[in-house]
């Protein structure tokens, strides 16, 4: 699993691309602007940067190459243009591959585990946050060392706040990534599954942190 960094300004775009990036068993961190990006970048440890180019307040172009000076990670740049010029700049910046949209998002997973793959970046086979520890291959989660029993839904949802340590999510988007966009129940549905997941974890079910009017988040510091 690698933590892959999503620059776009287009929230459903963005939503698409860090759901592919998911679901192919990569953590993913988002950010809606270049500002936003390098700050991220600056605070977080970061395997792969997938960044459009069209942008407010800082564009793609920009962020790469200050991304350049930050990291040597890989780096995807999304972009509407096609031209020649536009891609030997990019190159110019220090992007590694490029993407032109619209986009097959199954492609650019390739891409992305392609780079990936020669970065060398480890896939480690389990993640461990506190005391808990979730294994993707195998969708087991142990709680000090012992396995705890999890429905489907129940390890989809701490397996996806896990991978986005931090990030705040409303009941609505987790019903979204989780349950699915033609889900017909109600956010209930989160709140009882949330409920259920701190009881068998235990002491260490309050990193899962509620905030008033917003939703849920994974607090990976305690």
């Amino acid at each position: 699993m690698a933590n892959i960094l999503v620059v776009e300004d287009e929230k459903a775009m963005q939503d698409i691309i860090a759901e592919y990036m998911r679901r192919g068993g990569h953590a993913c961190l988002t950010a809606d602007d270049g500002i936003d990006a390098l700050l991220l970048l600056k605070n977080n440890p970061v395997d792969l940067m997938i960044l459009d180019v069209r942008m407010p307040h800082l564009d793609g172009f920009a962020v790469c190459k200050a991304a350049r000076g930050m990291s040597d990670m890989p780096i995807v740049l999304l972009t509407a243009k096609s031209g020649e010029d536009d891609k030997l700049t990019g190159y110019d910046c220090g992007a590694d591959d490029y993407m032109t949209k619209p986009f097959s998002p199954k492609v650019l997973l390739a891409k992305v585990n392609a780079l990936l793959r020669r970065s060398g970046t480890p896939a480690p086979e389990t993640v461990c946050i506190g005391r808990i520890a979730l294994q993707p291959s195998a969708r087991k989660v142990c709680l000090d060392g012992q396995a705890v029993a999890l429905t489907h839904k129940e390890y989809e949802l701490l397996a996806f706040l896990m991978a986005n340590p931090g990030q705040v999510f409303s009941r609505e988007q987790l019903l979204n990534r989780i349950w699915g966009y033609d889900f017909e129940g109600t956010t209930r549905t989160v709140d009882t599954h949330i409920k259920t997941l701190r009881r068998k974890l235990g002491d260490e079910g309050r990193r899962i942190v509620t905030l008033i009017r917003s939703g849920y988040k994974f607090e990976a510091a305690l």
